[in-house]
């Protein structure tokens, strides 16, 4: 007589291992996006002419190049989201922001406290004969990255909680927005450095009219991009 066939027990079906894909950074939900743009390139200083002053700083236009950088760097932020624009006290930065303006149909708002560090004796084009001449007081300010070392400039304490506040203002305003700042390069400078807690020259000398982004929250700010040149870089 033929036995029945033993059929081996069936072991129950084991469960896949949990996964963990790598993710995209998300600013938290109140956080402000700040799109940090350099001022398109200005007018270049001719040795003893000095530029226009607007309360004190020096105020030159933007050149042909500097209007040409503005129209590609403001092409690629009109489908960038932005909620608000801001620009500072000095006509290069409002040149720069005018084409993204009226394509977003939105009204630039004044920030001063944006405006580019103060640099007494040396404004109004002074400070970029200095430094191409390499005089020792320049020389001083990049290596110990002090801008009071320039006769009559504003303190560097002093530039970094006036960037500050006008920062903390402008995320107050827009939590949960992404806005663009049309600003200056030592702004962008000061603001990096402060969220990164580098030294304070560390992101000094982002090109004109490029792109550096900035996250605000409630716990703190949060570096996310540093001298973005894509759009220049681009042909056509």
């Amino acid at each position: 007589m033929c036995s029945e066939p033993v059929t081996a027990p069936q072991s129950p079906r084991q469960a896949l291992p949990a996964s963990y894909r790598q993710g995209r950074f998300r600013p938290p939900p109140d956080a402000t996006e700040l799109v940090l743009v350099r001022h398109g390139e200005s007018e270049p200083y001719q040795d003893g002419r000095l530029f226009p002053l607007t309360d004190g700083h020096g105020d030159p236009p933007l050149s042909a190049h500097g209007r040409a950088q503005a129209a590609r760097v403001c092409a690629r932020l009109a489908a960038a989201g932005i909620e608000a624009i801001y620009v500072t006290t000095l006509c290069r930065t409002a040149a720069t922001a005018a084409p993204l303006a009226e394509r977003l149909g939105l009204d630039p708002l004044v920030e001063a406290g944006l405006r580019e560090v103060y640099l007494g004796e040396w404004e109004g084009g002074r400070y970029r004969k200095m430094v191409a001449d390499g005089h020792p007081i320049a020389q001083r300010v990049f290596a110990e990255e002090r801008w009071e070392l320039i006769p009559g400039a504003e303190a560097s304490a002093a530039f970094a909680s006036r960037v500050r506040a006008a920062i903390e203002r402008l995320a107050a305003g827009h939590p949960g927005q992404r806005v663009a700042a049309f600003t200056h390069g030592g702004v962008i400078g000061q603001a990096l450095a402060h969220a990164s807690g580098s030294r304070p020259f560390a992101f000094v000398g982002a090109d004109n009219a490029s792109i550096s982004r900035l996250v605000v929250t409630a716990d703190g700010w949060i570096v996310r991009g540093f001298n973005d040149t894509a759009h220049l870089d681009a042909p056509g």
